[in-house]
């Protein structure tokens, strides 16, 4: 058992090259995890871990130490940092790091840097009230889900170890404790800039900006206003991520601005989920009660959490402020256009158009239509289409995704006329449908199943099958077809929630 925080062990050295920490002080607070009764690695993400250069035999050997807090590497310089943030449309002007600490940054093999930050580490100075503790459940839930959105190809945080602490958690019930250690471009958010300006300091909204600058853009320094440039930049990467959420049937859940990060990477896994019968109304999250986050509402709350972020940077972007507003509205204006291009260019990727014609988004819409009428599950129905593309014979496999087989015949037909336009041959098309329709998400039920085995019964075999599964979600892998199938009547997940 290891009753208190240790520091500096010989072999425990990560390769840190912190940054963040070189900021103001009022950026942050220095904060050293709590230490926890008795740790026990579940799991280490070991691929990751030699991409980021780390020792992967020492965090074998120390990792339960290390991810929950109770083993300080060596280089380490552990703080919370300090945002704020819209939740729910409300603005709360202090919120912060109040569970999760970051240990420090690592420059990866390819040159590129990452946070690596403790989730469930203990109380800092912004747990406003709470025990700054993690459950297994969401850390298991984040775990899948993050490492599931890196497989599908869409900008996320990543999964670098779980463990258990040893210890309860006291929620609505009492819950084993764990620790999450993930992985992030940065974790910059809107809700970052947010408390600067909420304080009237242009100063540390500029010091926050440049270092942005420096850390995610830095072509952006040669432009002739870096500030607007980089308002556009964020603007280009959150429409093009959000469009490919879409894609996948992906809801997150809790949109706030202090779950937005400036790098466009998709952060903070709590009541997220995917869509299973198509409807674009649908919401998971249970504190989402009057649907702003629904799946259809995202692409419009990205526009909006954007606002937030350019209201902050007016002072930077020009001096005179109505030429400031004028700047950052034209931004904001763009970013429905770019989406909308993203999301266009991927729902055609999605049935199989090689080429560009005018018609080509009603022909979309007109499948989704069909598919929210006919109680379609989103994911199959687009990989049985991929099978289609490339053999007719596939037609009776595609048409029962409808509950009326027979209703899907006239959009086939328009479909079949609009690919005699396209230069690719039937198998090119497949492939490239499949290369973009996955046979595999995380399948909310099963999700729950997994959890629900490990916290009850401490077995982490379906966590760890759905794992595997998860991260070939583009390959048929016949012996688990099972995982493809939406849930049972009995077995649907209504409500997700955040876990904190």
């Amino acid at each position: 058992m290891t009753s208190a925080l240790q520091k500096n062990r010989p072999g425990a050295a990560f390769p840190f090259d912190n940054s963040y920490v070189g900021l103001p002080p009022h950026f942050f607070a220095a904060q050293v995890p709590t230490a926890v009764a008795e740790p026990w690695l579940i799991k280490l993400n070991e691929a990751l871990a030699a991409e980021l250069g780390l020792d992967v035999e020492a965090l074998r050997r120390d990792g339960a130490a290390i991810f929950s807090g109770n083993l300080l590497p060596e280089g380490a310089e552990p703080l919370a940092m300090a945002y704020a943030g819209h939740q729910f449309g409300g603005f709360s002007p202090q919120l912060g790091d109040g569970r999760a600490i970051l240990l420090g940054e690592v420059v990866d093999r390819s040159g590129k840097r990452y946070d690596i930050q403790l989730k469930g580490a203990g109380p800092t100075p912004f747990s406003r009230r709470g025990d700054g503790r993690a459950a297994l459940g969401p850390v298991l839930r984040e775990y899948l889900i993050s490492e599931a959105m890196f497989a599908l190809g869409i900008p996320a945080t990543r999964a670098l170890a779980a463990v258990t602490t040893g210890e309860p958690v006291y929620r609505e019930e009492v819950l084993p404790g764990a620790v999450f250690t993930r992985v992030a471009a940065s974790h910059i958010r809107v809700g970052t800039f947010q408390y600067f300006a909420a304080r009237g300091d242009t100063d540390g909204v500029r010091a926050l900006a440049d270092y942005v600058i420096d850390r995610h853009y830095p072509a952006l320094k040669e432009a002739e206003n870096p500030y607007l440039a980089l308002f556009d930049a964020v603007s280009e990467r959150q429409a093009a991520l959000i469009a490919r959420w879409l894609h996948v049937g992906f809801i997150h859940g809790v949109m706030n601005t202090d779950n937005m990060t400036v790098s466009g990477e998709t952060i903070d896994f709590g009541p997220c989920a995917f869509v299973d019968t198509y409807d674009p109304a649908t919401v998971f999250s249970s504190i989402d009660q009057h649907g702003r986050y629904a799946y259809a509402n995202q692409p419009g709350i990205g526009q909006w959490n954007l606002a937030r972020l350019g209201e902050t940077l007016l002072p930077l972007i020009d001096a005179e402020p109505d030429s400031a507003v004028d700047k950052a509205n034209a931004v904001i204006k763009s970013y429905g256009e770019r989406f909308q291009a993203h999301w266009l260019a991927g729902m055609r990727e999605k049935i199989g158009l090689a080429g560009e014609e005018d018609g080509d988004l009603d022909l979309v819409q007109a499948l989704l239509s069909l598919m929210q009428a006919q109680g379609a599950d989103f994911t199959l129905t687009f990989r049985r289409l991929s099978d289609l593309a490339g053999d007719d014979a596939a037609e009776p496999e595609f048409a029962a995704s409808f509950r009326e087989p027979e209703a899907c015949g006239a959009w086939l037909t328009q479909w079949r006329e609009r690919l005699s336009r396209d230069p690719q041959t039937a198998t090119e098309r497949a492939i490239a449908m499949r290369s973009v329709n996955p046979a595999f998400i995380p399948r909310n039920h099963r999700v729950e199943q997994a959890i629900e085995a490990a916290v009850e019964n401490g077995d982490f075999s379906l966590f760890e099958a759905l794992l595997g599964v998860l991260s070939k979600p583009y390959e048929d892998q016949p012996g688990f077809a099972a995982y493809r199938e939406p849930p049972k009547p009995s077995e649907r997940v209504l409500a997700t929630f955040c876990g904190t």
